[in-house]
């Protein structure tokens, strides 16, 4: 599916607080840029929520001393109430208590410290998360998860490539995260989670979550992926902690039928068949496993692999032809005194990397001016052409021109110098950052025959090359991998990439399909640039041979 530009007013929101940017659809998992603005947020909460503990002290305080004063004069009075009446002073005094005294008492006890507090907290909720927030940014951990192959226990330690913030995952955690899989029919997920929150209360750790919920979950997520056995074995356990429990003594009933049933099922099968079973795994034993050829694993797998950095690696004789360089694009005026640093990257298709190509100044400025107009990425719905957001694809984005900031105009002068296409029918610098476990799963950045109206409404033709600025490190994931022929390019500030597309006979290369993987640890900003066949007729001539 197709990525296309897509303009949204910008919204002003007045906050009470220091809640800085706020998209008009929350949607915040799908980028941490934005998500940082909810750290201030909260922050300002703190304060708020700490100014009205001070508040309820002062007002314990005064209630207190008044409490200690009257205990002590209430203890000498009982003593002799009608001698310490008889003094005209202590009776006056009585009477102003019970009259005045504690009328006033009774209204500082009723006083309501709260108002501030939940005044700003009305306020700042509006702008909270909500539960597609959370719920995407657990399924991102699970993606994680399965991307880069970590066990429940390294993400709930926070023992994570790169990180420099570690954070511990409690077990009300764990149990959330898989209660998200559960309700998502995710009983794999379930079930790594439920045994990492189970494991987390038998080394001793409090939680309001107990261990027969855990259970309960845990033997039903195993039972519901065929493994009979261990999820009567848990159910047992239940047992012992909760012999009452109902649903846990009417499956383990049903568990030992089925078991049963199997091991009779078991028993009648032909000796035939398990003579020939046995045959056939000692010929398999015996026969070495060959590893299938990167070409015929499943995308998905490939995919996975390269984000991993399990690509398949060149041969010396490829990677002898790649280089480095310093480049002018032919005595370009702007590059004759300082050519650009130039790297090959990959030979087929050809993806060539500029180093140190916009400085971090113009980095910032172009974060400052996208961030207040992020919005969800979409993609084109090949069938409707209707944009449409898509869980392959977590991050934000934003349009820039050059009509905004002189700089815009610059960057997009720099690409054409360096590429020699004409930017004036290329689409504007959409700028992009990742949410949590942020990516962009295998996709074209061209039109392919099926749609031959991908691009109709530009008037421009397909897009015939992509730019790619990287505006950030990322110190885990975030590569831009290329399935098909096993490339892999990680993110490295300041610099930026560069393919084309279409072949020069206007063919698409199929061979540039290409991912974003996900983010696992740090904040991924890029912004990239769409050039467009037209008027490029003279400066990229058409070639004779369809894979030219």
């Amino acid at each position: 599916m197709l990525s296309l530009r897509m303009e949204l007013p910008c919204c002003c929101l007045l906050l009470l607080s220091c809640l800085k940017s706020v998209s008009a659809v929350n949607d915040f998992y799908t980028s941490i840029g934005q998500m940082t603005d909810l750290l201030y947020t909260e922050k300002d909460l703190v304060t708020s929520l700490k100014d009205y503990i001070r508040a309820e002290e002062n007002k314990l305080e005064r209630i207190k001393q008044w409490a200690d004063k009257l205990d002590s004069l209430s203890a000498t009075a009982t003593q002799d109430p009608e001698g310490f009446l008889g003094h005209p002073v202590n009776a006056f005094k009585l009477m102003k208590r019970l009259n005045t005294e504690w009328g006033d008492l009774e209204s500082l006890v009723l006083s309501d410290t709260t108002d501030g507090f939940i005044s700003n907290l009305t306020i700042q909720r509006q702008h909270f998360p909500t539960d597609e927030d959370q719920t995407g940014a657990a399924k991102a951990l699970l993606r994680l998860q399965d991307t880069y192959r970590l066990d429940a226990h390294t993400i709930s330690t926070g023992d994570l490539p790169g990180v420099k913030h570690k954070s511990l995952m409690t077990v009300e955690d764990c149990y959330e995260l898989a209660k998200i899989a559960y309700t998502d029919v995710d009983y794999y997920h379930t079930e790594l989670w439920m045994a990492q929150a189970l494991k987390q209360l038998e080394e001793g750790e409090e939680s309001t979550i107990d261990k027969v919920t855990v259970l309960d979950y845990l033997s039903y997520s195993i039972y519901q992926q065929g493994d009979i056995e261990r999820a009567l074995k848990y159910t047992k356990d239940l047992l012992v902690l909760d012999p009452e429990h109902q649903r846990a003594t009417g499956n383990l009933k049903y568990f030992e039928f089925q078991l049963e049933k199997q091991k009779k099922a078991a028993a009648d099968e032909p000796p035939k068949k398990e003579e020939r079973e046995k045959r056939d795994v000692t010929e398999k034993k015996k026969k070495p496993k060959k590893k299938p050829t990167f070409q015929l694993i499943p995308e998905r797998k490939k995919y996975e692999m390269l984000c991993r950095g399990e690509g398949i690696r060149m041969t010396p004789r490829r990677e002898s032809r790649l280089f480095c360089r310093y480049y002018d694009n032919h005595h370009n005026p702007h590059f004759v005194l300082s050519p650009v640093k130039q790297q090959d990257e990959w030979d087929r298709p050809y993806i060539v990397r500029y180093i140190d190509i916009i400085s971090d100044s113009e980095i910032e400025r172009v974060k400052q001016l996208a961030k207040p107009r992020l919005r969800r990425a979409t993609i084109s719905n090949p069938i409707t052409g209707v944009l449409e957001t898509a869980p392959y694809r977590i991050s934000k984005s934003a349009w820039l021109t050059g009509y905004e900031d002189p700089m815009i105009d610059t960057i997009n002068q720099r690409i054409e110098d360096l590429t020699g296409l004409e930017m004036d029918t290329a689409e504007e610098l959409q700028v992009a950052n990742y949410g949590v476990g942020g990516q962009y799963e295998p996709h074209f950045d061209f039109g392919r025959k099926d749609e031959p109206d991908a691009f109709k409404e530009l008037g421009t033709g397909n897009r015939i090359a992509t730019w790619l600025f990287y505006m950030s490190d990322v110190a885990a994931g975030g590569a831009t991998v290329f399935p098909d022929v096993g490339a892999a390019v990680w993110p490295k500030k300041g610099s930026a990439v560069f393919w084309y597309n279409l072949f020069a006979s206007g063919e698409g290369d199929y061979s540039t399909r290409h991912a974003a993987c996900p983010v696992l640890v740090g904040n991924k900003w890029v912004s990239n640039k769409w050039i467009h066949e037209r008027g490029q007729e003279w400066r990229r001539p058409c070639g004779l041979n369809e894979t030219e």
